[in-house]
């Protein structure tokens, strides 16, 4: 069951290199941003996938580490992926599609709430915006219905 690279799978691949990133993170609606700075190194698993290696400073001063991983998905039609971090034992799994300008991955996913012992639905989007820069922000459906950014962070390359 050899799989075929689609346009989809290209896309995927103008993610790879290396990359710094600023950006600021509100973990409450009564909490003041943070500042992250961070890095992320991100290699092709074949011409399928990415794994994105990505380090980042966190607020007590210690190092947070996360692995992203990202690839389509042909027979569901969807981009498909997971995302692990070394601050939480949840395991992320994504699933999105690219919006009709081709620039925009949204990818939705399910976990732990912002409170504790509560669920929440989770919407990471990938915004490319030149060969050399793109966003990630995440967003949470609130109690309304509104999806509510909590992270921003752009990304510079630096090979």
């Amino acid at each position: 069951m050899q799989a075929q690279p689609q346009k989809q799978h290209q896309w995927l691949q103008q993610l790879l290199g290396e990359w710094t990133g600023e950006g600021q993170v509100t973990m409450g609606p009564d909490l003041h941003a943070e500042r992250r700075s961070g890095t992320a190194f991100i290699r092709a698993l074949g011409d399928l996938w990415i794994v994105a290696d990505i380090e980042e400073d966190a607020p007590d001063g210690t190092q947070a580490s996360s692995i992203l991983t990202l690839g389509y998905d042909p027979e569901r039609g969807r981009f498909v992926g997971s995302w692990v971090g070394s601050m939480m034992a949840h395991f992320w799994v994504y699933e999105g599609q690219l919006d009709p300008s081709g620039k925009v991955l949204s990818l939705e996913t399910e976990g732990p709430g912002m409170t504790p012992g509560s669920r929440g639905r989770y919407r990471d989007v990938i915004n490319v915006e030149s060969d050399d820069h793109w966003t990630l922000s995440s967003f949470m459906l609130d109690d309304e219905g509104q999806w509510q950014r909590f992270m921003s962070i752009g990304y510079q390359r630096v090979t």
